[in-house]
């Protein structure tokens, strides 16, 4: 099951969808902030992209954390942050069963799922 994770109020997570629902890919949606973020998903999302990639150091969310804590972000300190402020992950994170991407473009999507045949 393909899985697309993200919230309701970002332009890029409503193109993601926008974009499955056009070219009739089944998915599930899940809004980071009213259903949350599971330990065991964060932890796999860390462990395939990095904190890197994963967290959105532009995020309004981001800012707000203590500087000591941005300063000094690793693995272990991110998936403490994203369980606390799930709004900290780049979105949308789709999750296609086996791979695990962060953000959104048309063309990456279409190879994405040309490759998968899904």
């Amino acid at each position: 099951m393909i899985t697309l994770y993200g919230i309701k109020s970002c332009d890029t997570v409503r193109k993601a969808r926008r974009w499955l629902d056009q070219h009739d890919i089944d998915y599930q949606y899940h809004d980071l902030r009213e259903d949350g973020l599971s330990e065991p998903s964060a932890s796999a999302w860390l462990t395939a992209l990095g904190q890197r990639e994963l967290l959105n150091r532009r995020s309004t969310t981001w800012k707000t954390l203590p500087a000591e804590l941005r300063d000094s972000m690793d693995d272990d300190r991110a998936l403490t942050a994203v369980l606390e402020h799930p709004t900290l992950v780049k979105r949308p994170v789709l999750d296609t069963g086996s791979e695990i991407h962060v953000g959104f473009s048309p063309e990456r999507y279409a190879t994405l799922f040309k490759r998968h045949t899904l």
